[in-house]
């Protein structure tokens, strides 16, 4: 291994894993507080309520697979997607507002979801269980 290609593996294993712990907390706290508000939220969208249970994959399974370097593209999929449905379902008032501060109000999802794309395009890298950039990893 090079040291260009060590760093790309460190650069992607540092990308995957806080992106993986940052996501982590939000699903940790859903769990915590139960579905009710992501249920309610999907059923006034006119979505079935059993879709609610999906932010526990994107916000919990797929953050732990992030962090451990498993399965590391699908995971990224589904944080874009999951990401998607939070823009589409919670905040797509917000998509053209400035925050009070200054830049998007939308930034920090923004980042997640940028980032999310990034590791499903780029993969896990060797510093990860899965080793290569395989297929899913």
């Amino acid at each position: 291994m090079g040291r260009t290609q060590g760093t790309q593996d460190l650069g992607k294993a540092i990308l995957r894993i806080v992106l993986g712990v940052l996501i982590l907390l939000h699903g940790i706290s859903k769990l915590m507080a139960g579905p009710g508000f992501v249920t309610q939220v999907v059923t006034q969208a006119g979505l079935p309520a059993a879709l609610a249970y999906g932010v526990y994959i994107g916000e919990i399974v797929a953050p732990i697979l992030l962090i451990i370097g498993l399965w590391t593209r699908l995971a990224g999929v589904i944080v874009v997607l999951n990401m998607l449905f939070a823009f589409a379902l919670v905040h797509a008032k917000q998509l053209g507002e400035m925050a009070p501060t200054g830049g998007w109000a939308l930034e920090l999802q923004g980042m997640y979801l940028a980032a999310a794309l990034v590791v499903a395009l780029l993969g896990a890298g060797r510093l990860s269980v899965g080793g290569v950039d395989g297929k899913w990893n």
